[in-house]
């Protein structure tokens, strides 16, 4: 197939596949990978071979954009309240992965050596951001735990990788150096963030310059907030830091740079949309893509096995399942201990973590697009020109894991969530109150200030005055609101409640009749595309 083919079959696959979950019976909830997943594999089978994947060219098309929108929306309060535990999940726990499931993967596939071993533990240990936000799509999961999980995800990648390129040098050469390993490391999180965080900050520093001279065209903002990603990848790549903690560290300073309000509200509501699209496309090209590798990876796989003459091919599905069960009690233990480790130091001596919550935070360590990209990228021959040991083998028991996390975590996690109640923090509640409130006192004053300072209120300040009281009428209500408390409070939401559900009926209705008139060529089509994007505005205020 062309390129451009296989571009526009996986499109319409990502396409297909929301329509698919939605149509399956409701005792079978598939969720969207997975049904992603089989749709790469069934297009795989009709056109007989899988798309010719270059994971240098993955890691530079679909990482960096997927990988700097997650820096950029994750809530920042909640990645620095839990930095301790987070940390501990994105470094520690890397390392005590590779290691512990690395010697009990070489101990169980001898033929598999002790490097390429450590290899395979490196690269299945980091968890995958994207993956986590698909389960989060199905799984009530609390929100505190969600934080804690994409914090954790969007910072182990660097570690996994690290350790797994060591582990590789170690397959190539026969040598391995912890100090070369540690001070690597540092430079690339150290090298990596710098240079995501300040190329974000000049790029939108010299944007704001060009804009407020010459002015700009309306979708320049969005394409540089689409580009900016890939710049601090390459750019990072090029020195030989972590593209991915570049990224990672752009959205992140991302969210900081927006914060100056510099952006016109349409240009936020449009990169909104943009990005959703962005990230809908892309995620499920990615699962999409495993579906189209799996049946050679297994064909390969079971071809590798038997020219060793080692095993059945059918002890391939217990390799899987038991890389993963190791991979879930490791997880398991770190996780029950840090979490002690958290309240003992807080005070709370006599209580210990609840299995449910360490189970759940286990079982939602789903694998994805790191572990299939990095484990592609394993060499075809060592330094002397000999094939590299069990490549095929690793491939395909990386990829089954990626699936068998996907699965349980699915149909597992859901089902452990319900009921579930974690503590969570108030602070967000109070901030809401005391933001509208603030915003209700300067929008009061604000208009107070126009009503006498706008040209035309001086030809008309009568009528600007009765404008004016009916504006300040509404944000005057707000701020009743906001002083009420108790039962009274919880009446005034219900009332909120009611007459945001009178409002949505009767700007649906607007919208309807709008589009009545337009099609009976009352007024023109542009007119109704302005009147109804106002009110698909004000319809998602409302939601």
């Amino acid at each position: 197939m062309h390129s451009i083919e296989v571009v526009l079959v996986m499109l319409l696959a990502v396409v297909a596949s929301g329509y698919l979950t939605r149509v399956l019976p409701r005792w079978l909830p598939l969720p969207l990978p997975l049904v992603q997943i089989a749709l790469g594999a069934t297009i795989a089978g009709v056109f007989g071979q899988g798309v010719t994947l270059d994971p240098h060219l993955f890691f530079v098309l679909f990482l960096p954009p997927l990988l700097f929108l997650d820096g950029w929306r994750i809530p920042k309060s909640g990645l620095f309240r839990d930095r301790g535990l987070i940390l501990q999940l994105a470094l520690g726990l890397v390392v005590f992965t590779v290691v512990g499931a690395g010697l009990l993967i070489h101990w169980m596939i001898p033929v598999m050596p002790l490097a390429v071993a450590f290899a395979l533990a490196a690269i299945v240990s980091p968890t995958d951001p994207i993956a986590v936000s698909s389960i989060a799509a199905r799984a009530p999961i609390p929100k505190r735990v969600m934080h804690i999980l994409e914090g954790e995800s969007l910072l182990n990648d660097a570690s996994g990788l690290v350790c797994f390129r060591f582990a590789v040098a170690a397959a190539l050469t026969g040598t391995f150096s912890l100090m070369s390993a540690s001070l690597t490391f540092l430079w690339l999180a150290l090298a990596g963030v710098t240079v995501g965080v300040a190329l974000t900050i000049a790029i939108n520093r010299g944007h704001a310059l060009v804009s407020r001279v010459f002015g700009e065209e309306a979708g320049t903002p969005i394409l540089i907030s689409l580009l900016t990603p890939f710049g601090a990848y390459l750019l990072a790549e090029q020195i030989g830091a972590s593209g991915i903690l570049a990224a990672v560290a752009a959205g992140v300073t991302m969210s900081y740079v927006e914060l100056s309000g510099r952006a016109l509200a349409t240009t936020r509501v449009q990169r909104a949309a943009v990005w959703d699209t962005v990230q809908f496309s892309l995620n499920g090209i990615i699962f999409v893509l495993l579906g189209e590798q799996l049946p050679w990876i297994v064909e390969r796989a079971v071809r590798s096995v038997r020219e060793a003459g080692q095993v059945d091919p059918w002890w391939l599905v217990v390799y899987v399942f038991a890389i993963y069960a190791v991979l879930f009690a490791l997880r398991f233990a770190w996780v029950w201990v840090s979490l002690w480790i958290g309240l003992y130091s807080s005070g709370r001596h006599d209580t210990r973590p609840r299995v449910r919550l360490v189970t759940a935070m286990s079982l939602a360590g789903v694998r994805g697009a790191i572990t299939l990209a990095g484990v592609l990228t394993l060499p075809l021959l060592l330094d002397d020109g000999t094939p590299f040991p069990t490549r095929d083998l690793a491939i395909f028991l990386a990829a089954a894991v990626i699936i068998l996390s996907l699965l349980l975590g699915s149909f597992v996690l859901p089902r452990l969530l319900r009921g579930l109640e974690v503590p969570e923090e108030d602070e967000d509640a109070r901030e809401l109150d005391r933001a509208r409130h603030e915003a209700a006192v300067a929008a009061v004053a604000a208009v107070e200030r126009a009503q006498h300072a706008l040209p035309a209120a001086q030809a008309n300040p009568d009528l600007y005055a009765s404008a004016a009281v009916r504006v300040m009428a509404l944000y005057e209500e707000r701020l009743r609101r906001d002083g009420t408390q108790g039962v009274q409070a919880a009446e005034l939401r219900r009332a909120d409640e009611a007459e945001r559900a009178l409002r949505l009926a009767g700007v649906q209705a607007e919208r309807e009749r709008i589009y009545a008139l337009a099609r009976h060529r009352e007024i023109s089509d542009a007119v109704a595309r302005r009147l109804v994007r106002d009110l698909d505005l004000m319809e998602a205020r409302y939601r």
